[in-house]
């Protein structure tokens, strides 16, 4: 398969691992259309892209948006979650429900409510994916993580399940690992460089991920034909220390 002439929604691509995502799939000759909610963001990705993508502002939590959404970005090809938060490690005494159900809005609910619009509009032509965003956390989560480790390990077992129920729409979910993106916007930047420095000391790779790294499982996902109902895994090794 190819992205030559396919249209890829990512929704959370106007920055980050989303952003990537867009570029590489420039790169491999789609058009991207990037979804997010604010227009600086929409219209500051729009100038890192080539001439030709497009994009949107979307809020997830409103059904009309979701349509107006769909609609302006008619037949696809490909759709691709990587909307989310900054990521904030929480212990026990502080997941009050309120934090937890926070943190599940954009990362779970959020993308339930996009595949729900796209797929329900009959959006995705014949041979289409969806590819949902995950993490390396559900398999080895660490203390604070109990947030994230959940959400993950629903995205695996969401995946799976809709892999089955959309069926021959293949669909498919990538499990970064500490990547250097903005979704650790909320640490100082010498708290992050110190987080860094230190999981690419335990990593069979040497480095931590870059977003351009974790894009390429995402083309993968896109282009190969026979994955559906799989977790492609890019954390570089974390996972066996």
């Amino acid at each position: 398969m190819t992205l030559d002439g396919n249209r890829v929604l990512v929704v959370g691509g106007t920055s980050g691992l989303g952003l990537a995502v867009a570029q590489a799939a420039a790169a491999r000759g789609a058009t991207p259309i990037v979804a997010s909610r604010s227009r600086a963001n929409v219209d500051r990705a729009l100038g890192e892209l080539p001439a030709g993508a497009e994009g949107a502002v979307l809020d997830l939590t409103d059904p009309d948006s979701l349509a107006r959404l769909v609609e302006r970005a008619g037949a696809i090809d490909h759709l691709v979650y990587t909307a989310g938060e900054p990521l904030r490690l929480t212990m026990l005494p502080d997941l009050t429900p309120e934090v937890a159900r926070a943190f599940w809005e954009t990362r779970y609910f959020g993308a339930l409510a996009v595949v729900r619009a796209v797929t329900g509009a009959r959006s995705l032509r014949d041979g289409g994916s969806i590819v949902l965003t995950g993490g390396n956390a559900g398999r080895r989560p660490a203390p604070g993580w109990a947030l994230g480790a959940s959400v993950c390990g629903a995205m695996e077992a969401l995946t799976r399940q809709l892999a089955l129920e959309l069926a021959p729409v293949r669909v498919n979910v990538v499990a970064p690992g500490v990547t250097r993106s903005p979704l650790w916007a909320g640490m100082a930047a010498e708290e992050q460089q110190a987080m860094y420095d230190g999981i690419a000391a335990t990593l069979p790779v040497g480095r931590v991920g870059e977003p351009s790294d974790v894009a390429l499982a995402y083309l993968y996902a896109m282009e190969q034909p026979m994955a559906t109902g799989t977790s492609i895994l890019v954390d570089g090794g974390a996972v066996l220390v």
